[in-house]
């Protein structure tokens, strides 16, 4: 494998990598009030039919404020591409605007499609995220394109075939040495530097995280001894596999001298049972027409009530749903009570789909009320 052991060595300046609140890295959160672990925030920014993307901007605005007054450890943006229905195709740009209008609750990436961008872009974002916000900077990593082949052929542009997963680990040392600014003497890019960075002084750098679907990130993030988020939202069936699979590979490392697992979680609070199904069935049929090539914006609740479901395509919502904790809050914080529990995650992070965004806001607060979170007021601007 390539050089990728030191993708979390100890920076020239003497300082660990990723300095931030709640450890020596920012990884690990605390849980509060009666939450089992702690409580983050996965943000799809996903927009509904009716509204615009403005409108879900805003609301992960609103969001980023609500998630930090409440005591969620982080709020994480998605990478999707080409889908009507979300609008988080550029992270950087949306978490520099959350940095603006947050000062505590870590900002991230989850994650950077790796493949979809040169290091040497990625290193400069995110070390620009990082004078923005130092020290609760996460650069979360993915190795899928985030979207179908002929958009991510259209992102990469001419010149760029399809990479191997084999291509991942070599370009996740390249980005490490650009955060770093130490590639050794004769290295091509040897005087090549990822500013703003090291190369302009003692600088923190934002703290690696490996996302993976399958087995694949998550044995290297443990040979790696790096920080593994799984999506449980989208793929339960591999969930165990892979969180035992990052705990057996584990190595420590110069961040972690354990394992570090977080997995997203479909979750959604309303006032009533009737209201949680309501929501979650839109994210349901939205799903079941991006995964038969229709995608669109998210449907209303009334929408997807009257959609005429065929027999196959009511097994798939009916699967689906299974995997989405949902109803009142008190029902929302058993389910993740009994997920944590069987999993043995260390985090959860909350993805909240719904077609409108005072649904999802209310979602965090009824989450956050049921475990008796603190109450503080939002930092003024």
């Amino acid at each position: 494998m390539s050089d990728t052991g030191d993708a979390n060595r100890p920076r020239r300046d003497g300082h660990a990598a990723g300095a931030g609140s709640g450890d020596a890295h920012g990884i690990r959160g605390t849980a509060l009030g009666r939450a089992p672990v702690p409580l983050s925030v996965l943000d799809l920014a996903t927009v509904g039919a009716g509204s615009t993307a403005h409108a879900s901007l805003r609301t992960s605005v609103a969001l980023s404020r609500l998630a930090e007054s409440r005591g969620y450890h982080r709020h994480w943006v998605a990478e999707h591409h080409s889908m009507p229905g979300v609008a988080s195709s550029s992270p950087a740009v949306i978490l520099a605007h959350l940095a603006a209008h947050t000062s505590r609750i870590r900002l991230g990436s989850g994650g950077v499609m790796l493949p979809n961008h040169a290091p040497l872009a990625v290193a400069e974002q995110f070390g620009t995220l990082e004078a923005f916000a130092p020290g609760r900077v996460d650069l979360g990593l993915g190795r899928a394109p985030g979207t179908d082949g002929r958009t991510a052929a259209a992102l990469r542009g001419p010149g760029r075939p399809d990479e191997a997963a084999d291509d991942f680990p070599r370009r996740l040392m390249e980005l490490t040495r650009f955060l770093d600014d130490d590639f050794p003497d004769g290295h091509p890019y040897a005087r090549v530097h990822a500013v703003p960075g090291p190369v302009q002084g003692p600088t923190g750098r934002p703290q690696l995280w490996l996302l993976g679907s399958s087995g694949f990130s998550a044995r290297l993030a443990g040979e790696l001894g790096l920080p593994f988020a799984y999506a449980h939202h989208f793929s339960a069936a591999g969930t165990l596999p892979a969180l035992d699979l990052y705990r057996e590979t584990f190595r420590p490392s110069a961040v972690l001298d354990a394992p570090y697992a977080v997995i997203g979680v479909s979750a959604l609070a309303a006032d009533t049972d009737e209201q949680a199904r309501a929501q979650v069935l839109t994210g349901a049929l939205s799903m079941l027409r991006l995964r038969t090539g229709r995608p669109g914006l998210v449907p209303t609740p009334e929408e997807a009530a009257a959609y005429p479901y065929t027999p196959l395509e009511r097994e798939f919502v009916d699967g689906w749903l299974a995997n989405v904790v949902h109803g009142t809050p008190g029902a929302v914080a058993d389910g993740l009570d009994a997920l944590a529990k069987r999993t043995g995650a260390d985090e959860l992070m909350l993805t909240a789909n719904a077609h409108g965004g005072a649904a999802r806001l209310r979602s965090y607060e009824l989450v956050a009320d049921a475990y008796g979170m603190p109450v503080e007021a939002p930092a003024a601007d």
